[in-house]
């Protein structure tokens, strides 16, 4: 796989600081004519989940040879690893705790195990000279991700490995009713709460249109194609971007108007007339 020149950046960083602009700038020295494209640096600190949902939403729409770079690191200066996780597609580099979960498992069910590979970043020619215990972003993943851009190969960068790290990534259950039991992984900055119930998880549970969504003591009935099929300020559920449901309110914020947040649960029955 021929690299793009693209390198793309995830992080927890937020924009206050200068921690996203030094990564730039490491980029920048090793490939000056690397594309660089952020993602997000919202991700909420040390949020590992978050992180490992944004990460599987936006890989399909980039070049191939793309190298990803995800920095949400609450283990940075330990002992665990830093990875470099190739697809026939594009080329992650992102601590080794779990934040390549829906990454590596979409990859590998797509693909089959043996067409990706993993590598412990080991090799320190490809590091900054001084690594500091607390920025791994500056000092070991973004010049790695550089070197990759120009064409260094993986396996240059330190031995392969077997498997990565997944993190224990909540999935939705079913209740006593029968009905599906998720919870909220992201709230997006329109205030939409996207949930870990997908499209294939509400067929499989042979829910339709014709639902009923329980969030908060509120009651969402219906699942609508677009936010526009209700009424301003009216409660809506449908299936975002990303095939996942959400809850939102049409030109408002369901995260402020519900008070919701981050591991609330959110039930979702077939609707019926004893439905909830």
């Amino acid at each position: 796989m021929q690299p793009s020149g693209i390198i793309t950046l995830t992080t927890d960083f937020g924009l206050a600081d200068s921690y996203v602009g030094i990564m730039k700038g490491v980029i920048l020295g090793i490939a000056p004519r690397a594309t660089i494209v952020d993602i997000t640096h919202q991700i909420a600190p040390q949020d590992i989940h978050q992180a490992a949902y944004i990460v599987q939403t936006f890989g399909a729409f980039f070049p191939p040879g793309t190298v990803h770079v995800v920095v949400v690191d609450p283990g940075v200066g330990s002992k665990r690893r830093r990875i470099i996780l190739t697809t026939p597609v594009a080329t992650y580099v992102a601590p080794d705790n779990g934040v390549l979960t829906h990454v590596w498992r979409e990859a590998t069910a797509r693909w089959g195990m043996e067409t990706c590979a993993i590598y412990n970043l080991t090799d320190s020619r490809y590091w900054l000279p001084h690594v500091s215990s607390t920025f791994h972003g500056r000092d070991v993943f973004a010049p790695v991700a550089a070197h990759l851009s120009l064409g260094v190969p993986p396996a240059e960068f330190g031995e392969r490995c077997e498997d990565i790290v997944e993190a224990v990534l909540e999935q939705p259950s079913r209740g006593r009713q029968g009905e599906l039991i998720g919870r909220i992984i992201h709230i997006d900055h329109f205030g939409n709460c996207i949930t870990n119930i997908t499209l294939q998880h509400l067929k499989e549970a042979g829910v339709s249109e014709r639902m009923v969504a329980q969030l908060i003591g509120q009651r969402i009935e219906g699942l609508y194609r677009t936010y526009s099929d209700v009424p301003v300020g009216a409660l809506v559920a449908l299936i975002g971007s990303s095939d996942h449901l959400e809850i939102a309110v049409r030109n408002g914020n369901a995260a402020q108007t519900l008070g919701a947040g981050i591991g609330d649960i959110v039930r979702v029955y077939p609707f019926t007339h004893d439905t909830p």
